[in-house]
């Protein structure tokens, strides 16, 4: 007898643990297939350190095979669902085109970079959602600091060493931190250049990490400011040119490096279900299934799911939630074939961790708040807890980082025009 088949589109921390539970607890009654675009689980929170240098690329891309015991792996990028006929169609990395017939499906396509109409930002400034951003990312800063270095005019020097990172975020904030201590390590390896690099961090919100409790907002700033960053909330770009950004208090900066961190918008891919979608999201019941389609479940950055705990709210675009989802989305799934009983999703935060790089962290576990090497100790041991791989790997680039000078290669891997702010795949390289 032929099992019935389930089907997950998307391997981030919703449908990796949506399929890692899954084969937990259904092996057995269900074949279990996983569409992804590559073949690895990208942690995400990690990424800053990969742009940085502090971790290796590697690192942070878990292996979907050989962690998934007993999931088919297919990679390839869905870009049709046949709701009646239950399949899914998807295109090969070398173009050839496949279905999948499934009796439960789960959408977890998750997100990609927010856009805003900002007359330049499409072609001037940089994502930083998958691992090319931040490989290129770091050859480009890299790249920078060897031009500055070059040249013997001292405006291109400034401009060359003048980092802007748009979006005050979890994200934003991290890639600043990180940034300013890399381009002051690389500075340091070259006497001959005098100018310090300077990183500026731009947001409309009135503080940084609006999204965070107050006290994690005053010590990254405290720590930001410190440290040399130039921190300036209620501000923003207006326009983007090829030599720098007018932000929108009047100011033209002259910079090479726009970084674009304002946000997430949910997966296109969604908009073409013909489905009833919420702010992009895919709307779906408290037990995450989509109304009207009881085998279809939808979890993560990409649905729409009530927040049970703020009555007539949805939940945050977080990885906490997401990797909750996927994991209550693989046990409803199970109860689906008769084995436990399904159960509404209702999640409540237990706290965020935020990497400043060297020995300083913002953290709020059980909503004690941390800063300092206390916080840098929880916010480790949190990342470690929460990869599903590679942590002995991670931990050893971490301690290599703090008793070893950092290497400052440039590869030149990932060319700009391979990486557009304007993508629906972040996480693959463009055509060169």
């Amino acid at each position: 007898m032929t099992k019935p088949r389930v089907v997950i589109v998307g391997a981030g921390f919703a449908g990796y643990h949506a399929a890692k539970t899954l084969s937990r607890l259904a092996a057995e009654r269900a074949e279990i297939v996983l569409l992804n675009t590559t073949d690895y689980f990208l942690y995400l929170p990690l990424l800053p350190e990969v742009a940085a240098g502090v971790v290796e690329p590697t690192r942070i891309a878990v292996p979907l095979a050989g962690t998934l015991d007993g999931v088919r792996v297919v990679i390839g990028e869905a870009d049709r669902v046949d709701l009646q006929n239950r399949w899914v169609g998807y295109r090969s990395p070398e173009g050839d085109h496949g279905q999948l017939a499934y009796d439960r499906l789960v959408l977890s396509v998750g997100s990609v970079n927010k856009l805003l109409p900002i007359p330049g930002v499409t072609e001037y400034a940089h994502g930083f959602r998958g691992l090319p951003e931040a490989l290129y990312l770091h050859d480009h800063v890299v790249r920078q600091i060897e031009m500055a270095e070059l040249t013997e005019d001292p405006a291109e020097q400034r401009a060359r060493t003048t980092f802007v990172v748009v979006g005050a975020g979890y994200t934003g904030t991290e890639v600043a931190a990180h940034g300013q201590l890399f381009t002051d390590r690389l500075i340091a390896q070259r006497p001959h250049l005098k100018a310090r690099p300077r990183w500026m961090l731009l947001d409309v919100a009135p503080r940084v990490l609006p999204e965070l409790d107050q006290r994690m907002s005053v010590s990254a700033d405290r720590v930001l400011r410190r440290r040399g960053v130039d921190v300036r909330m209620g501000t923003s770009v207006s326009e983007a040119t090829p030599d720098g950004v007018m932000l929108t208090d009047g100011e033209y900066v002259p910079t090479c490096s726009l970084v674009w961190c304002v946000g997430v918008r949910p997966d296109p891919f969604v908009a073409e279900l013909g489905l009833r979608t919420e702010r992009g999201r895919l709307v779906v019941d408290e037990y995450l299934t989509v109304p009207g389609y009881p085998e279809v479940y939808a979890c993560g950055d990409a649905a729409a799911v009530p927040d049970l705990s703020r009555p007539g709210q949805i939940c945050a675009m977080t990885a906490q939630h997401a990797q909750r989802q996927g994991k209550l989305a693989a046990r409803n799934i199970a109860a689906s074939y008769g084995q436990g009983t399904r159960k509404a999703y209702k999640h409540y935060d237990l706290g965020w961790v935020v990497d400043l790089g060297g020995k300083q962290a913002a953290a709020n576990p059980l909503k004690v708040s941390m800063s300092g090497l206390p916080a840098k100790t929880v916010t480790r041991g949190y990342h470690l807890f929460a990869m599903p791989g590679n942590r002995a790997r991670v931990g050893a680039d971490w301690l290599l980082d703090a008793t070893r000078p950092r290497p400052s290669v440039r590869l030149g891997l990932v060319p700009a025009n391979a990486v557009p702010l304007e993508s629906e795949s972040p996480e693959v390289v463009h055509g060169r």
